[in-house]
């Protein structure tokens, strides 16, 4: 045990970096004519025939743009349809992205306040200190409801980035699974 006076010794371990290949400022016009080659030359038209659904902790979700999916035109948005049967799960994120409802009309609880909506209406998460918890609820009895998402990434990581899951969707099975596949 330290006495009064005597410094307590720390050890830190610092993780090793990898090896730098090339020149790091010369990466970044690499990174950039990829870019501007994609905004150019990238896919224009994302058929919803083709888009993958995965079956996630927040439900079942169609990915138009995502950051792993790479050969769009516009490559700092995600945009994904989110169809609800009952409720989706419960997480938190940073506020400041938009979700237009295209069927069904349902009930999205922030922080503790119930909104509805309904078909036509856009849904705007708010930007709050420490993200915002929330979870949508399907109350339409004759189908699942849907909305379609619009995030702009560079502002969800000028905000702070934080993402967690505090409740699965009842569909969430534990693993994702890609529709046509078993």
């Amino acid at each position: 045990m330290s006495g009064f006076g005597e410094a307590e010794r720390v050890v830190e371990r610092e993780r090793p970096r990898a090896p730098v290949q090339k020149s790091l400022y010369e990466s970044v016009f690499t990174r950039m004519a990829q870019r501007r080659d994609l905004a150019q030359h990238g896919r224009i038209v994302i058929k919803g025939s083709e888009i993958p659904w995965q079956m996630n902790r927040q439900g079942k979700i169609g990915y138009y743009l995502h950051d792993d999916i790479t050969d769009t035109a516009l490559t700092e948005w995600r945009a994904f349809i989110h169809e609800i049967h009952t409720h989706s799960g419960k997480h938190v994120h940073q506020g400041g992205l938009g979700l237009y409802v295209l069927e069904g009309h349902g009930t999205t609880v922030i922080d503790g306040k119930a909104e509805s909506w309904k078909e036509g209406d856009l849904i705007v998460l708010p930007v709050l200190p420490g993200g915002c918890e929330h979870q949508h609820f399907n109350d339409d009895e004759t189908g699942a409801s849907q909305w379609l998402a619009f995030i702009y990434v560079p502002f969800q990581f000028a905000t702070g980035a934080i993402f967690e899951q505090r409740e699965e969707s009842p569909e969430w099975k534990g693993s994702t699974s890609v529709e046509g596949e078993e």
